[in-house]
């Protein structure tokens, strides 16, 4: 990808995220394109991405692999890694050497290593004094992520967070929780879904989810609801 084409690229994410302040959208579907735009355009290999439910504890949302799926899972279990500290903090994290990890993190450190990450930094989901999550990007490799490539994620993840967070939702807090929950239980779904296709075809839970979003495109169909229908056995493809 050129440096032009990979811009071109950043700006119609950026139109499809701005989207959302004005239309109806699968708040899921938002973050999954999220964490796949980051790991497509931006110098990383995985992404994945937190969310705090309605008590402030973290849940695992949107990942682009399985491998980044657990790392996230184990900082949530070990509450330390870098993800865990920018949700804290509303601060970005950077940690250009896993190996180098503080010894608080060494959960969290094994499990990115055993699974071939070098590097990573945590971005938070924040809008002003609020934190709702944070965005996890994952290296092969060691090393500083470059500063435009930091500026963008972080100007993503503040839109995503925008979206989220709309006046429309804003007008009682309750809406907010309400909004932020189902998307966390919506992931659970998806992820029973995704082990159904994937016992039933025979597949990787990779392909199965790729089959789950090709499914709910084709149908326009929130994805939310196509995962809800293949765990009670009424859709099958």
């Amino acid at each position: 990808m050129t440096e032009t084409s990979r811009q071109e690229r950043i700006l119609e994410v950026f139109a499809t995220l701005a989207d959302t302040l004005v239309d109806d959208y699968d708040t899921v579907e938002l973050l999954q394109m999220l964490v796949e735009s980051c790991q497509e355009l931006l110098d990383v290999e995985a992404a994945g991405l937190l969310l705090a439910d309605e008590n402030g504890d973290l849940e695992v949302v949107a990942s682009t692999d399985e491998e980044s799926r657990l790392v996230e899972t184990i900082q949530l279990s070990a509450e330390a890694g870098p993800c865990i500290d920018s949700f804290r903090t509303a601060t970005v994290v950077s940690v250009p050497d896993i190996a180098s990890a503080p010894e608080q993190w060494h959960r969290f450190k094994a499990a990115a290593l055993q699974n071939g990450f070098a590097s990573a930094y945590g971005i938070p989901m924040r809008l002003r004094d609020t934190t709702i999550g944070s965005l996890n990007l994952l290296r092969t490799h060691e090393g500083q992520l470059n500063e435009m490539d930091l500026r963008a994620a972080q100007a993503l993840a503040d839109v995503a967070t925008i979206g989220i967070l709309h006046e429309r939702s804003l007008r009682a807090s309750d809406i907010t929780r309400q909004q932020l929950q189902l998307a966390l239980n919506s992931r659970v779904t998806i992820e029973q879904a995704k082990g159904v296709l994937a016992h039933t075809h025979g597949i990787t839970t990779d392909r199965a989810f790729d089959r789950l979003r090709e499914y709910a495109r084709g149908h326009q169909l929130p994805l939310s609801l196509v995962a809800e229908r293949v765990v009670r056995q009424e859709l099958l493809f």
